[in-house]
């Protein structure tokens, strides 16, 4: 049984211009200790779908539609007081803005330990002596100082890193990661990560890791969901999605990522801008931009399914979907490119040349 199931989700906001759906029916689900990876690029909605978890949603967000299971249990239908108690406890979330998610007027120490009390029974103590061995954990130095430290006497990695210690106080089952590295320079990202990978190798803490970086997502994830105006468009184990991918957005993204040695003078782009999701296109949301589209693309909205069969994939999380009408048969020309793509981790050092480079 799967830890988190997300079935037909939609997450829209009212504004001035109109009604934004931007999670639009997406469905996936995570299983106890691995690592999921949600990508795209900005105002794809990954955001919005990861905050609806917890029933998170900023100003007049509002999740219309969907269930969200967690152990069975569906979020959307649980009162406040249920919600509090998994909130932080069976489930934590690691915000993308360190400094907007700690409370300046209270200690690092005691916003973790708070978090500890409020859920456990403990005494004081415990629950600092646990605050200093999560600060140790993550890789703060010297802990049990920076326990009385304020957030703005931290760095943004330092802050960061807090952060984290706080969303594993209790140690959840499910960890959301709302791109933990935004902002940070290399160097402090590459720590980060470290310990989010630690996290994943010695537990059985299940990640959604939601980010735009894909060198993270092959550092980090086992399956990967490819998210573009709110809907998903691809899904896969990231070895197939980085060496067979299957849909042309997933294809502009990763021609579009710098990689060692790459001898390009000026990276490819995806044309266009994202949609506007007041007025999404209609068929394929990715149809005005796509170096392959066709009347039908109009038309017609994709359905996940299995490239080489066409078929939906019956429910197994492990299966290489992608919505496409390629796959579907309705396409007259196809899909014709390619994508190089170096295997930096292969024991051969051979280039690997692989479908997916629009030109």
């Amino acid at each position: 049984m799967a830890l988190l199931e997300v079935e037909d989700l939609v997450v829209q906001y009212y504004t001035e211009d109109g009604v934004v759906r931007a999670v639009d029916g997406i469905s996936y689900e995570i299983r106890a200790g691995e690592t999921v990876g949600l990508v795209g690029e900005s105002g794809a909605g990954k955001s919005a779908a990861s905050r609806a978890l917890l029933r998170l949603l900023d100003g007049t967000g509002e999740i219309v539609g969907g269930k969200i299971r967690f152990r069975g249990r569906d979020i959307l239908e649980l009162s406040s007081d249920d919600l509090r108690a998994i909130r932080g406890n069976e489930i934590g979330m690691v915000f993308q803005d360190a400094g907007a998610a700690l409370n300046p007027v209270y200690t690092i120490g005691e916003q973790i330990a708070e978090t500890i009390r409020a859920h456990e029974d403990v005494s004081d103590g415990e629950a600092r002596d646990r605050t200093i061995a999560l600060l140790d954990r993550v890789g703060i130095s010297k802990p049990a100082t920076r326990y009385t430290d304020y957030p703005h006497e931290l760095s943004g990695g330092m802050q960061q890193r807090a952060v984290i210690a706080m969303a594993l106080a209790c140690d959840p089952a499910l960890l959301i990661c709302d791109e933990p590295t935004t902002g940070l320079d290399v160097t402090v990202q590459a720590g980060i990560l470290e310990v989010l990978a630690e996290l994943a190798a010695e537990s059985e803490t299940a990640i959604q890791l939601v980010t735009h970086d894909l060198g993270v997502v092959a550092d980090l994830c086992d399956r990967v969901l490819v998210q573009y105006a709110g809907e998903i468009v691809e899904r896969a184990p990231v070895e197939d999605l980085y060496y067979d991918p299957k849909h042309p957005y997933t294809v502009g993204l990763l021609v579009a990522t710098p990689r060692l040695g790459d001898d390009r003078e000026r990276l490819p782009t995806i044309p266009g801008t994202a949609p506007d999701l007041v007025a999404p296109p209609t068929g394929c949301r990715f149809h005005p931009r796509c170096p392959y589209a066709e009347g039908c693309c109009s038309r017609r909205r994709p359905p996940l399914v299995e490239p080489a069969s066409g078929s939906p994939a019956n429910g197994d999380p492990d299966a290489h979907v992608a919505a496409c009408l390629e796959y579907t048969g309705d396409l007259e020309t196809g899909l014709d490119y390619e994508i190089q793509v170096r295997d930096e981790a292969g024991e051969d050092g051979q280039e690997r040349t692989h479908q997916g480079d629009p030109q």
